[in-house]
């Protein structure tokens, strides 16, 4: 195979085609002058070299050392009715540093046709329309020609001349000539003594390649990402059995933590390499990798300052950097970028970061100097405020009474007496929804914003705590995929909350059948990520965390913009401390959203609402609901889904509706995503932030595809897996 490199890193990759374990017994790479043999894409592959004209006693291959580049010429007199005619003296070749550099061995002999003949005649039986061929000819004129005689000869390939000029030949001096052209299907050549010529055409030798064109060819990693990645590598010492080969192709095998975009020359478009042990500083090979949309170097141990080209890789929109010992301050630029929103940047569990311009070695001796001071005088009060704590305890126990009938709480949004809120909802005139504690009507302030008020119903006592438990969760939780507390009203029986209008609903009404409107592929997995976003926060960015326990469809809400918020946390629990693995609790939640373990011990954590969150995604996947009825019978989504998982099509998964407009690697991802929420055992589910991590790459790997494709055209994709039942399979 003749192959010439676009970068100085060549890889090689042996993939079973289905025949069977592939295997290699050696590989060897020779030199080359790429001038040689001009082709424009892909690679040669050497169908046969011929080697004409040879007598029976010759050898029957010629090679290295005879042949400079390791062509192997193969000897054949049986082609066709030539007659080969040769010069066995030991002959000096004049030109034959030429830059072919054909062995000896093969230029001193050559054919010619038959006696009467003019032309010489190849035909190429053997190949079919989709062979792609390349042809190079090699002459050299070994015989003395009588003075005023000439051999003068033209060449036709496929019936048709492609060279302008009729051939003649210099005593002893070669010439190659290799057409710049693929010949793509049957494949001829004759070569033709002219009117004028005295003498019949000759042949010394022939190369006739076919183009190849694999995949791994057309499709090799943009060579300024490999150099910046391998360089990644190396520095960081990243040590990851499948980082090798190209980064990006095969698609199906490319790095783990990479997603790559689906040009022609894919670029890497997102990196995760989130808790992989990485050191010193952020690497600079970084900023070559300028295709980024998605950079995760969180919960590693990276040290040193926030390097200033994180702001201008032009592309990035999301960087996460949290849990890391950086220092100094953060670049103005990444922080004008999380102002204006055109960069999500997470920076949690970093302390020792300014965020509002540089630290100096003052400020940071004056902060120690500080802390010194501040656990000194921590040290002094602690024993009185642990003896005011265990008063204090003793006195509210004392003091406790039944919440359920009475209680005013203040909080901090802007309160609103009965009147009004009769006023807002024009007396509760329009219900757009009911919440866990009562129904919620459409109000309008006076400012003309819109806003959706819940209303406790009197009769209601287990209403009255998810209300009280909504309300001061608001209090104190803020997230922009959260919903968003306007106001209330505490006014003896008449409670109210008063929230943020969501103009387009929950995602329930938008996947049902009934909606003309269909969600498109790239609406759905954003509306995934921003609900994963919103429960990550729940789970990770409060302290201590907060499980929702009531995770569906109906409470995943939708604002003018089609950006998701999660709502309803009347049934919300936290934990009693950030170390606390579970939360004992009355059965609660929607019938198809609970975890198997949860419902049978009772105890809720965190993983419960990633299960819940799988069967979100796969609803979001299928367009199904999480319990589907027929007739008087029910089945659970999951029971439907998995078969057909098994089975491989892609297009029998992803919601009909769409009509196969969609990524089919964003696809398989999105379902390998929602197969890893949904184990029957918690201990198997990833945690929230691994999973908006997940979610991100296959949201960038939609976004980098452009414009979806259908099923049709990719029909190829469909692939076949084995499932165990109790691991979650990779389907990609």
């Amino acid at each position: 195979m003749i192959y010439v490199p676009t970068s100085d890193i060549i890889y090689f990759c042996l993939i079973n085609t289905g025949s069977g374990i592939p295997f290699i017994s050696a590989l060897e790479l020779r030199p080359w002058n790429k001038s040689l043999y001009p082709i424009d894409e892909g690679a040669l592959y050497n169908g046969r070299r011929y080697n004409l004209g040879t007598s029976s006693d010759d050898n029957f291959l010629v090679r290295y050392k005879s042949d400079v580049y390791d062509r192997m010429w193969y000897s054949n007199r049986t082609l066709s009715n030539w007659i080969p005619t040769n010069n066995s003296l030991a002959i000096d070749m004049q030109g034959s540093n030429d830059s072919y550099k054909l062995p000896l061995e093969v230029l001193r002999n050559a054919v010619q046709p038959p006696s009467g003949y003019h032309a010489l005649r190849f035909e190429d039986n053997t190949s079919d329309d989709v062979f792609k061929h390349y042809i190079c000819f090699h002459f050299a004129e070994i015989e003395k020609l009588p003075q005023g005689k000439k051999r003068e000869f033209i060449i036709d390939v496929n019936g048709g001349n492609y060279i302008s000029e009729p051939i003649m030949l210099d005593h002893l001096k070669p010439l190659s000539i290799c057409l710049n052209q693929i010949f793509k299907g049957h494949f001829s050549f004759s070569i033709n003594a002219t009117a004028g010529s005295d003498l019949p055409p000759i042949l010394n030798a022939f190369e006739l390649y076919y183009v190849t064109s694999p995949f791994y060819l057309l499709n090799a990693t943009d060579s300024r990402d490999v150099t910046a990645i391998v360089d990644i590598k190396q520095t960081s010492r990243i040590s990851r059995d499948d980082w090798q080969g190209d980064p990006c192709s095969p698609n199906k095998y490319s790095w783990s933590g990479l997603t790559c975009s689906s040009d022609d020359t894919p670029r890497i478009i997102s990196l995760n390499l989130s808790s992989s042990q990485l050191t010193g500083e952020i690497p600079i090979s970084l900023s070559n990798l300028t295709a980024l949309l998605y950079l995760d170097l969180s919960y590693n141990k990276l040290t040193g300052n926030i390097p200033q080209f994180l702001a201008q890789l032009p592309n990035l929109k999301t960087l996460n950097l949290s849990g890391n010992k950086l220092d100094d301050s953060v670049p103005e630029a990444l922080i004008q970028k999380s102002r204006d929103g055109s960069m999500i940047l997470s920076l949690e569990k970093m302390s020792d970061l300014c965020l509002s311009g540089p630290c100096t070695k003052k400020e940071k001796k004056q902060k120690k100097e500080l802390l010194v001071v501040t656990i000194v005088a921590t040290s002094a009060v602690v024993l009185v405020l642990l003896l005011l704590f265990c008063a204090l305890t003793i006195y509210r126990r004392k003091r406790q009474v039944d919440m359920t009938t009475k209680s005013n709480f203040k909080l901090k949004s802007p309160q609103y007496n009965y009147s009004e809120v009769v006023r807002i909802t024009n007396n509760f005139k329009t219900i757009i929804g009911e919440g866990g504690f009562g129904k919620v009507y459409l109000g309008i302030l006076n400012d003309e914003t819109q806003v959706a008020v819940k209303l406790l119903s009197p009769s209601s006592k287990q209403g009255y705590k998810e209300f009280r438990a909504e309300a001061q969760l608001l209090m104190i939780v803020h997230h922009r995929n959260l919903v968003s507390l306007i106001g209330y009203c505490d006014e003896g029986e008449n409670k109210a909350l008063m929230y943020e209008y969501m103009a387009n609903g929950n995602l329930h009404q938008h996947l049902s059948v009934t909606n003309i409107n269909v969600l498109n592929w790239n609406q759905r997995l954003q509306i995934a990520v921003d609900a994963a976003h919103g429960l990550e926060y729940l789970h990770n960015g409060c302290k201590p965390p907060i499980i929702h326990r009531d995770l569906k469809t109906s409470n995943i809400l939708l604002n003018e913009n089609m950006q998701a918020k999660i709502a309803d946390f009347g049934l919300s629990r936290a934990f009693a401390t950030e170390n606390d693995s579970h939360v004992s609790t009355g059965l609660a939640g929607t019938l198809g959203y609970l975890d198997p373990e949860s419902q049978a011990s009772g105890k809720l954590n965190k993983k419960s609402d990633v299960y819940s969150f799988g069967i979100v995604l796969f609803e979001l996947i299928t367009g199904r609901r999480a319990i589907m009825r027929k007739h008087e019978e029910s089945t659970h989504i999951l029971d439907w889904v998995y078969p057909v998982i098994e089975s491989g099509d892609i297009g029998s998964i992803v919601d009909s509706r769409l009509h196969g407009e969609f990524y089919t690697n964003s696809a398989w991802k999105a379902v390998e995503i929602a197969m890893s929420c949904t184990p029957s055992a918690a201990i198997q589910r990833p945690d929230m932030s691994q999973v908006l991590v997940e979610l991100k790459e296959c949201l960038a790997l939609e976004m980098a595809h452009g414009s979806s494709q259908t099923i049709a055209t990719e029909a190829n994709e469909i692939y076949s897996m084995e499932l165990q039942s109790d691991i979650a399979a990779l389907v990609r």
